[in-house]
């Protein structure tokens, strides 16, 4: 492999790192089944509710869906060696669902099992670390048609996928994360409706996300009771929630993006509770009839790990004074309850999905995370930034990337500084892929992916990333 790409002014070679990260910091990149692996009808693979939602008319940016992808499932091999070639210490990947256990109940598909049987084996024999995911968004359709994560029954066939896929790689797999992101599966799923199933009712919402902590809830349970020792946590989506101004208005309009946004997930989670002041901004949304004695207590089983997806912050306002609150109600939202609250730009640099580029809101989030919730090793297991990439001579320069992986990386070396038992960075993605509703017009890799030729090719990001790997460290600045 060639060296890192040089970003201007900063020779990396030559210059000692002074931002040493701790020796055992676990380096890796995330992906998702159904961004990358393709395959969608092959070995016994059934459809998921993102293959029905994007073969809807009109629900992903120019019909695009995920039935090739990245073609990962095929090419998974020399993937793998790409990532060894990068330096990789660990890699998080998650599991199909339907590809392992089509419909969603039964035996297991043993052909679809053997696929990650034969990824986990060519991960250690790389000298990676295998993290899996098991639920990143693929509910299988048959499971979606019987009420999907609105129903409480789905959260007890997760428990039963959970304890199959364990009992399959839990030999070979040390650290298992239950959820990725349970609020956009929940909020964004069945709230606004802008990722699968594209159902859209704010009571169905609330009641999706707490059977999806309660599938957490029960999947850790399974895990631990499974006859493989393992690493058990969750994956959350977190933001720093920023009032506008310091109107008391403002104050509350955070306090109620915070709650949905944040707290929803986790105070059930690590305190076994709901916040009250967010069970009555949604009073007129839901009565929590859905939620049973015993649940809270399932849904806070212990963990060892906590993951932090962190990718912005959100900075919000009041209404606008006079304007009727029906006026919002009315259309779909994926903040229930809250749909009037207004965000807000701050005219700061943005990424290409238009998230404002905040890095040191990495830095409160752990902080917040460690000080207000828990002491367990927290891990980033998602960090990254879309961008326009063109390949040019062979080679695809992404300066914009790589200077939002240095910030960010500096703002966890930050929070580790301060106290924060930050365990491990996962940089989001390893490769550009199919990017849910966005389809392919969004590019988060390190890696560029010709779609068409299915060519592979490292950006300077991910030379430079290989770098800071080896080195353990970011140079001086």
């Amino acid at each position: 492999m060639s060296n890192p790409a040089t970003p201007p002014g900063v020779d990396l070679l030559d210059q000692r790192p002074e931002l040493t990260f701790p020796p055992d910091f676990l380096w890796g990149a995330a992906t998702a089944a159904y961004q990358i692996e393709g395959a969608a009808t092959e070995g016994g693979r059934t459809a998921s509710i993102w293959d029905t939602f994007s073969h809807t008319e009109g629900r992903t940016v120019a019909g695009h869906t995920g039935d090739v992808a990245c073609d990962h499932y095929h090419r998974m091999p020399a993937d793998v060696r790409l990532m060894a070639e990068l330096g990789l210490r660990s890699y998080r990947f998650s599991v199909s669902w339907p590809r392992v256990q089509p419909g969603g109940s039964g035996p297991a598909n043993q052909e679809g099992l053997d696929f990650y049987r034969r990824l986990v084996d060519e991960l250690h024999a790389h000298g990676i670390e295998p993290w899996v995911t098991l639920y990143h968004w693929d509910l299988p359709q048959e499971l979606e048609d019987a009420g999907g994560w609105p129903a409480r029954d789905t959260a007890s066939r997760f428990a039963d996928y959970a304890a199959l896929v364990h009992d399959a790689l839990g030999d070979r797999v040390r650290y298992w994360t239950t959820l990725n992101e349970p609020w956009c599966s929940a909020f964004l799923g069945y709230g606004s409706g802008a990722h699968a199933p594209g159902r859209s009712a704010g009571v169905e919402a609330v009641r999706a996300g707490h059977h999806l902590m309660l599938g957490h809830g029960l999947a850790t349970q399974a895990l631990r009771a499974g006859r493989h020792a393992a690493e058990v946590g969750v994956t959350l989506n977190l933001y720093p929630v920023t009032p506008a101004s310091d109107s008391p208005d403002d104050a509350d309009a955070a306090r109620r993006i915070d709650g949905l946004a944040n707290r929803f997930f986790l105070d059930p989670i690590l305190r076994g509770r709901y916040p009250d002041d967010l069970v009555a901004d949604l009073r007129l949304v839901s009565d929590f009839g859905h939620v049973r004695d015993e649940d809270l207590e399932i849904i806070s089983s212990p963990l060892d790990l906590v993951g932090v997806n962190y990718y912005s912050r959100h900075v919000v306002a009041a209404p606008v004074e006079g304007t009727a609150p029906e006026k919002y109600w009315r259309a779909p939202s994926c903040w229930p309850g809250s749909e009037s609250v207004r965000f807000v730009t701050r005219g700061v640099p943005v990424t290409d999905m238009d998230w404002e580029i905040d890095a040191p809101g990495l830095v409160e989030t752990l902080r917040r995370v460690h000080e207000e919730y828990t002491d367990l090793p927290l891990y980033v297991t998602e960090n990254g930034s879309a961008f326009v990439d063109a390949v040019v001579d062979g080679r695809v320069d992404d300066p914009d990337r790589l200077a939002y992986f240095d910030a960010h990386l500096r703002a966890a070396h930050e929070a580790i500084s301060a106290g924060v038992p930050l365990r491990g960075y996962f940089a989001w993605s390893l490769m550009d892929n199919f990017e849910w509703a966005w389809g392919f017009t969004k590019r988060f890799g390190m890696v560029y992916v010709d779609y068409d030729s299915q060519l592979r090719v490292p950006k300077s990001s991910a030379r430079w990333y290989a770098e800071v790997i080896r080195r353990n460290g970011l140079a001086a600045q």
